[in-house]
């Protein structure tokens, strides 16, 4: 049942602005709205250092797996713990036992120094336990403010209170730097970050001591980052723990105190320093091989091979501009760039995907007809395309029904399909780029990030794909597969295959393409072989973008 007399006003109801000036009175007489309060009070008995929490030896097991074999974790109040590993090194499993999820088969949890076992998630969360997962767990057809209060929803003999509902979520985000989303507005309006945001709020609400955040960053442009690190670093301020989850060890270093590392369901490091360890050691305890390894060696120069793709003075109103590049058979161009820059919808109007408004493409001196998908994979053209898992990927699919997606017409015979061929092609593939696990009748959605962009890339592989496009290829992918990607990338490479490759990491940019072109607003304004760049320069070139001499102002 809903209490109607508290209801706010219309601003909040339309989603317009409904906070005022400094100092005033908010529109529904909450109060000012000025300089916020910290964003918690921290409890009474926090002790800044102290461990909070404590897993000694804890084992879980499924059938056929032991996720996790002796983990070890310590976390202290007001710290900001990373928790690092490759996919399929435990840390999901471990999230799980620590939010009540799943409960460990042995070994000890212990939380303010008492030994526990969470039942399920509300357990847990009653305890001070958030968790903030990679895959938002918010209700989409829910208000801001519901999702906030799920689950403990605040009422009066009865009656929900939504007007306190909505007024305590105003004033969490507010706390949080966000006092523009409406409490009333649907979820599912929101953007990705805005989403996050809510997911915090929740947390907040609960009165969190432990907050777990699972790759917080992976859908957050870069000013975003900033203030998610800022939210961070006022709630450690105030005592409260947060574990934090991520592949990016330039994040890591900036925002963690210290780090455990997971390999296999095992600790293989344990509170080391977050800031002075050595990106070195950080790999080789997380991989079991030395950082030589990430990027494969680049080949010896060979004289020029013929051209594959021949981009001229292409053009998409209002996303970039004149773009002339080519790439050769067996070359792998990176492409630099800010999200915005015009790099991702440059490599879907290559594909076919976008119709360009100006300019042409060429295949081996052949015109592509423009806007047609088809018409580049017949070229010869594939992509593994920047969201993998809602444009490239059927989740509810098996791994052998996505690998042969883009070649189905070689199994489809008069509305029938070749089950067993099919699979047996799909199995070739899994060998050839050592997908894990190999059994391709698998749902495509049990794949680790990793592995599912070996789906992607290995599709491919069957068709007669001379020019492979990617759209950050390892992105929400670990230090280990990624290793993995970068040996198939180069190693179609060396079988003749063209690359172009745009990723945000400068560094994957530079240690994986043989030549780099660097895009600003719409524009290309460098080009170099990668041997003469360094990441200071690109980023440079990113930021200040002075164009090269030649190019179209």
């Amino acid at each position: 049942m809903t209490e109607p007399d508290e209801r706010s006003g219309d601003a909040e109801r339309t989603g317009a602005d409904v906070t005022g000036p400094a100092g005033a009175p908010h529109p529904d007489g909450t109060g000012p709205v000025g300089d916020p309060p910290p964003l918690v009070t921290p409890p009474a008995d926090t002790v800044p250092g102290e461990v909070v929490l404590r897993l000694t030896d804890v084992v879980k097991t499924f059938p056929g797996v032991r996720a996790l074999d002796g983990v070890q974790l310590e976390v202290r109040a007001g710290e900001v713990h990373c928790l690092l590993g490759q996919n399929g090194a435990g840390k999901s499993t471990l999230i799980k036992v620590l939010s009540g999820a799943h409960q460990p088969d042995s070994g000890q949890v212990e939380w303010l120094g008492e030994p526990v076992t969470f039942g399920n998630p509300q357990a847990a969360m009653k305890a001070g336990i958030a968790t903030i997962y990679q895959e938002l767990d918010l209700v989409e057809d829910l208000s801001v403010a519901e999702n906030a209060f799920l689950g403990h929803e605040p009422k009066t003999l009865g009656f929900v209170r939504r007007g306190y509902m909505a007024r305590q979520t105003r004033e969490i985000l507010g706390r949080l730097g966000h006092p523009e989303i409406p409490p009333r507005r649907m979820v599912r309006a929101l953007p990705s970050a805005g989403k996050q945001i809510v997911s915090m709020a929740r947390a907040l609400s609960h009165e969190a001591r432990l907050i777990i955040m699972d790759e917080p960053s992976a859908v957050l442009a870069h000013d975003e980052v900033g203030n998610l690190f800022r939210i961070i670093r006022e709630l450690t301020a105030q005592g409260i723990a947060v574990i934090y989850i991520s592949h990016r060890l330039e994040e890591i270093r900036e925002i963690g105190d210290r780090v455990t590392v997971l390999k296999d369901g095992r600790t293989t490091a344990a509170n080391l320093p977050a800031r002075s360890t050595p990106t070195r050691d950080l790999v080789s305890r997380m991989t079991g091989r030395t950082i030589e390894y990430v990027f494969p060696d680049r080949p010896a120069e060979t004289p020029a091979a013929e051209t594959l793709l021949e981009v001229r003075d292409l053009g998409r109103e209002g996303e970039f501009a004149d773009v002339s590049l080519t790439v050769r058979a067996g070359e792998i161009v990176g492409i630099a760039g800010l999200v915005g820059s015009g790099r991702s919808e440059l490599l879907e109007t290559i594909f076919g995907a976008r119709r360009p408004t100006s300019g042409t493409v060429s295949m081996a001196g052949r015109p592509v007809r423009p806007g047609s998908v088809g018409a580049a994979v017949r070229a010869g053209m594939g992509m593994a395309p920047e969201e993998r898992k809602s444009q490239a990927l059927l989740l509810g699919e098996p791994i052998y029904r996505n690998v042969t997606l883009a070649t189905f017409t070689r199994w489809a015979r008069l509305g029938f399909t070749d089950a067993g061929r099919e699979r047996a092609e799909a199995n070739e593939v899994a060998d050839r780029l050592e997908l894990r696990p190999r059994d391709v009748r698998r749902p495509v959605r049990t794949l680790s990030g990793g592995n599912q962009q070996k789906v992607v890339v290995g599709r491919w592989l069957l068709g007669d794909t001379k020019l492979l496009l990617l759209d950050e290829p390892t992105r929400g992918v670990d230090v280990g597969a990624r290793a993995e990607l970068y040996q198939v990338i180069r190693a179609l490479a060396a079988r003749g295959v063209g690359v172009l490759l745009v990723s945000s990491e400068v560094p994957e940019v530079l240690g994986l393409a043989d030549r780099v072109l660097v895009m600003r607003e719409g524009r290309v304004v460098h080009e170099a072989p990668a041997g003469e760049l360094d990441e200071d320069t690109v980023l440079d070139l990113v930021m200040a973008g002075s164009l090269m001499e030649g190019a179209p102002a």
